[in-house]
């Protein structure tokens, strides 16, 4: 079976029996999940909003370069699985249109959704303050981050400024977790503490490989990803989490352009899909619920707020 799902499986050295976190069942998460239309939600799309395609959202997310749970694609190497998809379908249901999903870069979905080529980005993006400028929020997700370490290291722990003091770390560009690590870099170096070392690999097999290989001390990200390839074979393992929006809490959220308008339908659709059990149900498939919402919320306080 010549797909993704067998070339990740492969990249961490694993038999194609065991490509997901115990519990977790990718064959069995292809089947979608579906929420019930809701016609409150659906009224509150505005009368002008043009669709890039009518009666279709159309959806920026990850899959090249990313890693589960978020997104990969089915066997048939074109299907877009994951929970971003997943939370993405139970808006479009909700809100009685079609869903396209376009896999995108992270750097192409700010231009995306400002320029009208997406409706929308479900990309684990977290709300900060500089984001709020550009664009329009509804939540669905907490925000936690994660430090892995090679299950062998002898670090045992990072959650504060001092611990990341000349250590090489890998980072996403342009995150929020990039944006706390050069702050602790700064109050470190201010203090005469060794510089750290943001390390930027562009994809997750080569981020595996630093570690591995002992060319990298950790991973900084989204502590659901970690947590997942910690899972998948103990090669790694977790030293340390901090909030998303440190020193605040921070929330994951649906991205829309700022003052389209459609950000209050995609609210009320979240909620909708958070009542009839449905939204719970894509977080407990894909081990997510530790992160899960009581409610979703537009534009609250994020990083940098």
């Amino acid at each position: 079976m010549h797909n993704r799902l067998s070339a990740l499986a492969l990249l961490l050295g694993l038999s194609l029996s065991a490509q997901a976190a115990p519990g977790i069942d990718l064959i069995a998460n292809e089947k979608p999940i579906h929420a019930p239309l809701n016609p409150q939600a659906a009224s509150l799309i505005p009368a002008g909003y043009r669709f890039v395609t009518p009666g279709t959202l159309t959806v920026a997310t990850a899959v090249s370069g990313s890693a589960p749970p978020f997104g990969l694609f089915a066997r048939d190497n074109k299907t877009v699985i994951g929970s971003e998809a997943d939370i993405a379908r139970l808006v479009a249901d909700g809100l009685g249109l079609k869903l396209k999903l376009v896999p995108a870069s992270w750097e192409d979905w700010p231009l995306g959704v400002a320029s009208g080529k997406y409706d929308a980005a479900v990309y684990n993006i977290t709300v900060t303050k500089e984001r709020k400028a550009r664009f329009d929020f509804a939540t669905y997700r907490q925000d936690t981050l994660g430090f892995y370490v090679k299950s062998t290291s002898k670090i045992t722990k990072i959650d504060s400024a001092p611990d990341i003091a000349g250590k090489r770390i890998i980072v996403g560009s342009g995150t929020n977790q990039e944006a706390i690590l050069l702050q602790w870099d700064r109050e470190n170096q201010a203090k005469g503490l060794p510089a750290m070392q943001p390390l930027y690999v562009t994809d997750d097999a080569a981020a595996t490989l630093a570690i591995q290989s002992g060319r990298a001390d950790a991973t900084f990200g989204p502590n659901v990803t970690g947590a997942w390839k910690a899972k998948l074979n103990g090669a790694t393992r977790l030293v340390g989490m901090v909030a998303g929006g440190w020193p605040k809490t921070a929330n994951i959220a649906v991205t829309l352009k700022k003052g389209s308008g459609l950000v209050e339908a995609v609210q009320a659709s979240l909620n909708s899909a958070i009542a009839s059990g449905s939204y719970l149900q894509v977080l407990d498939r894909w081990g997510e619920s530790v992160e899960k919402i009581d409610h979703s919320e537009i534009n609250p306080p994020g990083l940098g707020d």
